[in-house]
């Protein structure tokens, strides 16, 4: 199993996954489709089927072309998200297979739209699994709680998301990883790991290179959203609760300008 990013419109990303034995292949959110096809073509791949993540036109805005480009693709998304395009939809527990060791295993993470769906990508036993998380979860961040509750949220990155294998590569939807780790420090200013991966992060930007995708273990250790269970960091917001924290920290979030 193969993965490249292809980096769109300002600071999106699409992905392309492909089996690297059938050169059978599909894409997440592929926003700009001429750029995708060209990615593709370049390493050989038969683009099979398109899976998109929530029905916001940054992410499904490309599903049409993309369908005029390559006659008979599939586009699988959530059902309950009216997504550009979709040919086939998805609920949570869905599964897609893709060339001859793929499988895209649906989870529905909703929050950010209401039928939100990260994909679970599981290749040979000999690699680790990726997630296509969309804006659900970021690198050391979440999505706005545009169609959904912090609730939600934490059904969605904490159990859902959370409960994957640690080694589990997380790939999503924009980089926003350097603000999202500045802010984290002002949830956690002495977490060392957020610090480390700060400066990384920053080099790698400043060296042009993505900072995707990170791992459900290192989202573990330095994305607040997802360490709102531990007691510590809910004393250090003031609250009681895991959700409750949620809440909090999404309210700072939206309220700081780093």
């Amino acid at each position: 199993m193969k993965i490249y990013h292809i980096p769109c419109l300002e600071d999106n990303y699409s992905y392309l996954i492909f089996d690297e034995n059938t050169k059978e292949g599909a894409v997440v959110d592929p926003v700009e489709p001429v750029k995708v096809l060209e990615v593709a073509n370049s390493h050989g791949v038969d683009i099979k089927l398109v899976v998109t993540t929530h029905h916001h036109w940054d992410h499904a805005g490309g599903n049409d072309k993309i369908k005029q480009l390559v006659p008979g693709i599939k586009v699988y998304g959530g059902s309950v998200d009216n997504v550009k395009g979709c040919t086939d939809k998805v609920d949570n527990g869905d599964k897609i297979s893709l060339g001859a060791d793929i499988s895209i295993l649906s989870l529905h993470t909703p929050c950010h739209t209401k039928g939100h769906i990260s994909y679970y990508v599981t290749g040979r036993e000999d690699e680790h699994p990726a997630v296509f998380t969309g804006d659900t979860m970021f690198i050391a961040g979440c999505g706005k709680f545009f169609e959904g509750t912090a609730e939600h949220m934490h059904q969605s990155l904490c159990v859902t998301l959370g409960s994957l294998p640690k080694p589990t590569r997380v790939y999503c939807g924009h980089e926003y990883t350097v603000k999202n780790l500045q802010f984290a420090l002002t949830v956690e200013p002495e977490n060392l790991r957020t610090q480390q991966k700060l400066t990384w992060a920053q080099n790698q930007r400043q060296a042009g290179q993505p900072t995707i995708p990170s791992t459900i273990e290192e989202e573990m250790e330095t994305n607040p959203f997802m360490r709102v269970d531990l007691p510590e960091l809910q004393e250090r917001v003031g609250c009681k609760s895991p959700v409750e924290a949620l809440r909090e920290i999404r309210k700072r979030k939206d309220n700081w300008r780093g």
